[in-house]
């Protein structure tokens, strides 16, 4: 019987040798069936890439969560199935979107359609913590909330895969802080730990793959699975009226790609689009044309998220509401204020 602890070692390892496997593979896959991304007005890679990359990311995943199984482990814990499930038919209904386009409206409805099997399977968020006096149950506006978190997030990881590396590094660092933070809050989450800690090494994997320049693309299929992951495991891990203020530190964590989807979403529904259909105006595509390179933008972004993580570990460890509360604040606050001065910074 495997004990939980070597569980996340392994199946951390297990993850980024069978992504190592089998990127490769789904890389000569895409490219002798034609199942490549080539270049437009909107994307800035060269040449045909392969879109496919979240078929290794799920399949990574995948097996070795029943690899574990297969070993004696058999994890178990709320909302497991629900987010199995959910985040299989994610990963199938962007591997459709990858191979033969779909309509974001169409999109929209499927991700609503998946989001609510999770709630109704158990996957919510039923309260908010209120510092202040009683917390606040949140009854019928329970399912509303969750649905615009988990949509929210799933597409903002969406969002963000603009450029080499980056998503990938985003993911990772948010995968591994919501796995720490889960093992590190009492009552403890291990199996959403577990989870977050195999997602991290099967990204880790593909990132080997995905770095400027890039192999391989994560495509709809990768970013929408990783997203919904990283939304449901936050539900089940940290986002609980017992923890406190800590229940809201998934927003610190994926801070980054919060705060694009939010302005992003916001600027398309004033100028009377879409907010889900696709454009080169996010965080990423502002610092580049100011003139930062793939690389230095991903290597700033993910030290702004890496920044975040860090601050969110802080936070568990410490009982000061003030505390809590002002490093929140001054992450937040730092990344608004530098990247807001780095995208100025060309136009002086």
């Amino acid at each position: 019987m495997i004990k939980l602890s070597q569980a996340h070692v392994l199946g951390t390892i297990i993850a980024y040798l069978l992504g190592i496997f089998i990127v490769p593979l789904v890389i000569y896959f895409s490219k002798k069936n034609h199942l490549v991304d080539v270049p437009n007005e909107r994307k800035i890679h060269h040449g045909q890439i392969s879109r496919l990359g979240g078929v290794a990311i799920w399949s990574s995943v995948m097996l070795t969560f029943l690899f574990l199984v297969v070993l004696s482990y058999y994890p178990k814990g709320q909302g497991l199935s629900a987010i199995i499930t959910g985040g299989s038919l994610m990963f199938l209904m962007g591997l459709i979107d990858d191979v033969y386009g779909l309509n974001a409206k169409f999109k929209l409805f499927i991700q609503i359609a998946i989001a609510t099997i999770v709630i109704l399977l158990g996957v919510r968020i039923e309260t908010f913590y209120n510092p202040f006096g009683a917390n606040i149950e949140l009854g019928i506006m329970s399912y509303p909330i969750t649905l615009l978190w988990i949509v929210g997030i799933t597409n903002a990881i969406n969002f963000i895969d603009g450029i080499d590396g980056l998503a990938g590094s985003i993911v990772s660092i948010s995968a591994l802080a919501i796995g720490i933070v889960s093992l590190v809050l009492a009552p403890s989450v291990p199996i959403t730990a577990l989870i977050a800690f195999i997602l991290m090494g099967a990204m880790c994997a593909f990132l080997t793959f995905n770095y400027n320049p890039a192999k391989i693309f994560m495509g709809d299929s990768g970013a929408l699975y990783a997203g919904f992951l990283l939304a449901t495991l936050s539900i089940t891990g940290i986002v609980k009226p017992s923890q406190g203020i800590s229940m809201y530190l998934p927003i610190l964590i994926l801070a980054i790609p919060l705060m694009d989807v939010v302005f992003s979403s916001t600027r398309r529904i004033l100028k009377g689009s879409s907010p889900f259909v696709a454009d080169a105006e996010h965080i990423h595509h502002k610092l580049l044309h100011a003139g930062y390179s793939q690389d230095k933008l991903v290597l700033l972004l993910a030290s702004f998220s890496m920044v975040c993580a860090l601050l969110s570990i802080i936070v568990v460890s410490t009982k000061s509401m003030f505390i809590i509360i002002a490093l929140s604040l001054i992450g937040v606050l730092l990344i608004l204020n530098v990247v807001s001065k780095l995208i100025k910074k060309k136009d002086n």
